[in-house]
């Protein structure tokens, strides 16, 4: 049998693989397909030796967009198969998506989407917010996210009016949820559901990322929780080959905060089954 060949793309930082990538290896082998890491931004990596490209822990694309953009088109010029689809990481890529999403009646956190130059504080008041979470449109790893108050928000205008020109910005809702009851995140392949876990920041912070002292938790999702997940998979135009679908619980309701199709932590290792699960959704895209 003739092995195919996969390319598992990173980052410098991350050049042999995290450790939950290089859980995917041995049933991909298993499946006849040898996968190996490759940094994206190098250039003297033979990307057309390749059957296909899986993005996967490039978590530095967000702070050289252009130049990861371009990399994508050029895989996308040179006809090799990119997962997820080029169309779908560029969508993906601003935060901007999940306007598209809720006009399609997905539920998210209430979000503020300034076109110009505003006062934080009379944002806030006239929302009824006493907190709220200012981020950038292009983010990974909660860079430049910061968590602001009523009181201080004169504090964050500056982060708001850099943030605004380049790369824009978005303020949400704070959910307090996410302090007393964590963040999930539910994983898909092939747009079918494989695991969940939920992440709990560390006492007194707000961020649920490893970086910051965050953790996280195997856990089985209610109904209403799964389901409203599932309908956020459902309404892509096209059927992702992963997607982690992250979100807080509100009143009973599932707000989506983040649909994550570009480089996700999997939490291939919070359950027994999801390697084999994402091994068997790669050899089905191959055909």
């Amino acid at each position: 049998m003739v092995m195919k060949r996969v390319a598992l793309a990173t980052s410098e930082k991350f050049a042999s693989l995290t450790d939950d990538d290089l859980l995917l290896l041995e049933p991909l082998e298993r499946l006849g397909i040898s996968a190996e890491p490759a940094v994206w931004s190098d250039p003297n990596f033979s990307w057309s030796g390749c059957d296909a490209v899986i993005i996967r822990s490039c978590w530095d694309y967000h702070l050289r967009l252009p130049e990861f953009v371009d990399w994508i088109a050029r895989l996308e010029r040179a006809g090799l198969r990119v997962w997820n689809p080029p169309r779908m990481l560029r969508w993906n890529a601003d935060k901007n998506y999940l306007r598209d999403l809720e006009a399609k009646g997905i539920a998210i956190v209430p979000t503020f989407w300034p076109v110009k130059r505003v006062d934080l504080r009379e944002v806030l008041a006239a929302r009824g917010w006493d907190r709220a979470v200012l981020k950038p449109r292009v983010s990974a790893t909660a860079h430049q996210t910061l968590l602001i108050s009523i009181e201080h928000a004169e504090s964050a205008q500056p982060l708001f009016d850099e943030l605004l020109h380049s790369p824009g910005v978005m303020v949400q809702q704070f959910m307090h949820a996410i302090q007393t009851r964590g963040e999930w995140s539910l994983i898909f392949f092939s747009g079918q559901f494989s695991h969940a876990v939920i992440k709990t920041p560390k006492a007194g912070d707000f961020r649920v990322q490893h970086d910051f002292g965050g953790a996280e938790v195997g856990a089985r999702p209610p109904s209403h929780v799964l389901e409203a997940a599932s309908q956020v998979v459902a309404a892509l135009d096209d059927v992702p080959l992963y997607a982690r679908v992250d979100g807080v619980e509100s009143d009973g309701k599932f707000l989506l905060m983040e649909l994550e199709l570009i480089e996700p932590m999997l939490f291939l290792s919070m359950n027994a089954d999801a390697p084999e699960r994402f091994a068997a959704a790669v050899a089905e895209q191959m055909g």
